[in-house]
C-alpha cells in the first residue's frame, strides 16, 4: 500500500484561490490539499501555497517543510509577523514573464505611438494629422530590476529596436543592455532613460521609491516631452500623489499604472479621471495555477528526495 504524502495547504482566497484549489485537487494525486481556514496545529501539512495568508497560520504549522508564494512577489508573505523560518520559494515559471513581458511591451509601444492621443481623437471622431512617431532606436527604455521579469521584457524590447537600460540593487550583466547598480547608479540610470519600467519587488528600500525625489532627477525633455512611467512592480513602491503632482509639473509625461496603494482602487481616487494615467487592475501577470502548480508539485517531491529546493526567497533581502 503506497504511503500517502504530507498535505498541502491552499491559502489563497476568493476565485483565484477556487480555481487553484480544483487544479491543485487534480494534479497533486498522492498529496492531499486542504484549503485554509485549517485549525491551527495542524501536523498533517508539509507544504503550504500561499497568497496573503493569515497572520500566524503558517507559524503553527509543526511540520511545514516550505511555503511557496503563489506570484512572483514575496511582500504579501512578509506582512506577517510571525512568518515561520522555513525555505520560501518565488514563482519564477515561463508563463508569468511572458505575461509580465506583454505587459510592459504593451504599455512601451501604446505610449510610443502616443495611443491615448489617438484614443482622445477617435472619441471627438477627429481624423488627426499624423502625429510625431520618434524610432524605437532614439527611444531608451529604462528598467528598474533586472531580475528574470526584468531581463526578460529587456531581451523582448531590444528585438523591437529600444534602447535599453537596467538598474539593479547589485551589478548585473546583459547583452545590449546598459546597466546600472546600487545607489551610485541611480541618478545615471535615470538621467538616461525615456521611460520607466517598474519591477521591482516591494523591500523596505523600495518602499515609495516612485516619488518626488525620483522624479526630480528624471531625464529632461526627451521625444515625449518628459518621461513615461509604467509601474508593475508594486503598488507600495509608489505614492500616488507625487505622481500626479510629477505629471503636473511635466516631470512626467505619462503612466501606466497596474498597482496601487490600496487594492481594488477606491472609485473616489482621483487615478481614474486622469487622462495621462492609463489604469489596469493588477492585471499584468496573473498566475495560472495549470502553469505553475506541475512545477510546485515536482520540487515539492523533490524536496523529500533531499534535494535543494530552486528560487528560494533571500530572507536577508525580502525576496
Amino acid at each position: 500500500m503506497t504511503q500517502t504524502k504530507g498535505a498541502i495547504l491552499l491559502a489563497m482566497k476568493g476565485e483565484m484561490g477556487d480555481s487553484w484549489h480544483a487544479f491543485l485537487n487534480s494534479a497533486s494525486k498522492d498529496r492531499p490539499v486542504v484549503r485554509a481556514p485549517v485549525e491551527h496545529g495542524d501536523p498533517s501539512i508539509d507544504y503550504a501555497v500561499a497568497w496573503a495568508p493569515e497572520p500566524g497560520l503558517l507559524a503553527s504549522l509543526p511540520n511545514l517543510k516550505a511555503i511557496f508564494s503563489v506570484g512572483a512577489g514575496v511582500d504579501h508573505l512578509f506582512r506577517d509577523p510571525d512568518l515561520p523560518n522555513v525555505p520560501i520559494v518565488r514563482v519564477v515559471a515561463e508563463d508569468l514573464t511572458n505575461r509580465m513581458s506583454e505587459y510592459v511591451v504593451w504599455r512601451v509601444l501604446d505610449h510610443h505611438r502616443q495611443g491615448d492621443r489617438y484614443r482622445r481623437q477617435q472619441t471627438q471622431r477627429l481624423w488627426g494629422e499624423d502625429l510625431d512617431q520618434p524610432v524605437a532606436a532614439d527611444v531608451t527604455v529604462g528598467i528598474l530590476g533586472l531580475g528574470a521579469l526584468g531581463q526578460d521584457a529587456a531581451r523582448k524590447l531590444r528585438a523591437l529596436g529600444f534602447q535599453v537600460a537596467g538598474w539593479s540593487r547589485s551589478p548585473k550583466t546583459m547583452e545590449g543592455v546598459q546597466s546600472f547598480a546600487g545607489e551610485n547608479g541611480l541618478d545615471d540610470f535615470l538621467k538616461i532613460s525615456d521611460m520607466i519600467v517598474c519591477l521591482l519587488p516591494l523591500t523596505d528600500e523600495t518602499r515609495h521609491i516612485l516619488s518626488l525625489p525620483l522624479f526630480e532627477k528624471l531625464k529632461k525633455g526627451g521625444p515625449f516631452g518628459a518621461p513615461v512611467l509604467i509601474n508593475a512592480g508594486r503598488g507600495g513602491q509608489q505614492v500616488e500623489e507625487d505622481i500626479v503632482t510629477a505629471l503636473d509639473r511635466r516631470l512626467l509625461s505619462a503612466a501606466s499604472l497596474d498597482v496601487f496603494n490600496g487594492e481594488p482602487l477606491s472609485p473616489d481616487s482621483p487615478l481614474w479621471l486622469d487622462e495621462r494615467i492609463f489604469i489596469t487592475p493588477h492585471a499584468a501577470a496573473t498566475s495560472v495555477a495549470s502553469a505553475i502548480v506541475p512545477g510546485m508539485l515536482e520540487q515539492m517531491d523533490r524536496h523529500d528526495a533531499g534535494e535543494p529546493l530552486k528560487n528560494l526567497v533571500d530572507r536577508s533581502r525580502n525576496y
